[in-house]
């Protein structure tokens, strides 16, 4: 995630730095350097702050499951923890996911994919 985008999703969300900062357990310098672009945004930041804006859109309640969406086989479907644990318009926030046919090896990864797939698109 960039800095740009950090600071264009706390501002959708309605929330000052001081206010964003203690929703992510973080420190209000923390967050003006991620939005000055002083420091990298760690992974559990981003995770955290695209559960908000995904959550804050509402969204979620009108789309399918993600392995509907996307056709996935049968046999890949009850492999996947979304499928598992019912989270089909979460897909993008749970690690493990089989999405294009493979689990990604990490966080970074795996949001390349998701940053293009219309399940979380959708929801930004």
């Amino acid at each position: 995630m960039e800095n740009q985008e950090f600071a264009t999703f706390r501002k959708r969300l309605g929330k000052t730095q001081k206010q964003l900062a203690q929703l992510l357990g973080t420190s209000v310098k923390a967050v003006h350097s991620y939005e000055q672009g002083w420091r990298s945004i760690p992974q559990h930041v981003e995770r955290q702050l695209l559960f908000l804006v995904t959550r804050k859109s509402g969204m979620q309640k009108e789309l399918q499951p993600c392995w509907e969406v996307m056709n996935c086989p049968p046999e890949q479907v009850e492999d996947c923890p979304a499928w598992e644990f019912q989270v089909g318009t979460l897909c993008w926030f749970i690690n493990g996911t089989i999405c294009n046919g493979y689990v990604h090896s990490d966080w970074k990864e795996k949001m390349k994919v998701c940053r293009t797939c219309r399940m979380l698109i959708s929801m930004l």
